[in-house]
């Protein structure tokens, strides 16, 4: 293990650095990224190093977290390789117990692989606001990857892939006030129209008759089936069907004619002229209708 600074031995508390950084101390590998960083973010990065002493995990989250918002906005080739070599061995660990998870024998360094081909390939989507950003996305990363690799495995090889454990990590992304409070009103007007809905649906099924009522009642709230709600009716398959049909369109037609601003009536009149018409038509429909499959 090397230490976060060559001076450490003068300076008790200073952090201990993480593995898996080679070819010198971590403030040397920085120093050596001074003509590709910014010198601010140069800066703040030796600044993490040089600050009150952390533990190696507490370091990397930091460290990697500033590296790869630098990334983010320079594509330095140094960077990406000083973010893996911090943090290859971390991750090889947590893709190795994912494969794992999903009882996949296939070689972890390969998955890694596609792992950091991914955080080269999207940095747009990753966002630095917390210290630990870097860890908590990658660990998103890991999940998506390997799953992937197990999808593709699936279809050649029939592997079957577990998706338990899939919300693990928690939701990280922050939420302005703005946001929250339109999300409020957008909940609350929706819990109103549903309200309204509701209110209109018992108000027009009310009016119909005792016959529609009880059919619509057996089969959209005690679920049977058209066949059992026909013989408890005593009538035929085809005239529940039937019944079921009118009493759903003319709850329908009365909702709409509310919303539309227009007088609402459950019974509402027919054309004469068009009557023989209609029933042929409601006929065809009807067969249509039934969605507890007979």
């Amino acid at each position: 293990m090397l230490d976060a600074d060559s001076q450490r031995q003068t300076r008790p508390g200073a952090a201990e650095a993480p593995r898996g950084v080679v070819g010198g101390s971590v403030r040397e590998r920085l120093a050596a990224l001074r003509a590709e960083l910014p010198a601010e973010e140069l800066a703040r990065m030796l600044a993490v190093v040089d600050g009150p002493a952390r533990t190696p995990e507490s370091l990397r989250d930091a460290l990697s977290t500033r590296l790869m918002e630098s990334f983010r906005c320079t594509s330095g080739r140094g960077t990406f390789g000083l973010l893996y070599e911090l943090n290859s061995e971390h991750l090889l660990v947590q893709v190795a117990h994912c494969l794992r998870r999903y009882g996949s024998k296939s070689d972890p360094r390969d998955v890694l692989q596609e792992v950091f081909f991914n955080v080269y390939r999207y940095p747009h989507r990753f966002n630095a606001e917390r210290e630990d950003a870097f860890r908590v996305w990658t660990a998103m990363i890991v999940r998506n990857t390997v799953l992937k690799h197990l999808r593709a495995q699936g279809r050649a090889g029939r592997h079957e892939v577990a998706f338990e454990d899939l919300s693990e990590q928690p939701e990280t992304r922050v939420q302005r006030p703005e946001e929250g409070l339109a999300d409020q009103e957008a909940q609350a007007e929706c819990g109103r129209v549903y309200l309204t809905y509701l209110h209109l649906y018992l108000r027009f099924y009310s009016m119909l008759g005792p016959r529609e009522r009880a059919a619509i009642h057996m089969v959209e709230v005690e679920e049977l089936s058209y066949r059992s709600a026909a013989d408890r009716l005593g009538i035929k398959l085809e005239n529940l069907k039937m019944v079921i049909f009118r009493a759903r369109r003319k709850i329908h037609r009365a909702m709409q004619s509310v919303f539309e601003g227009q007088p609402a009536e459950c019974r509402p009149a027919r054309d004469p002229r068009a009557m023989l018409a209609g029933e042929a038509r409601e006929s065809l429909t009807a067969g249509e209708e039934d969605d507890h499959g007979e």
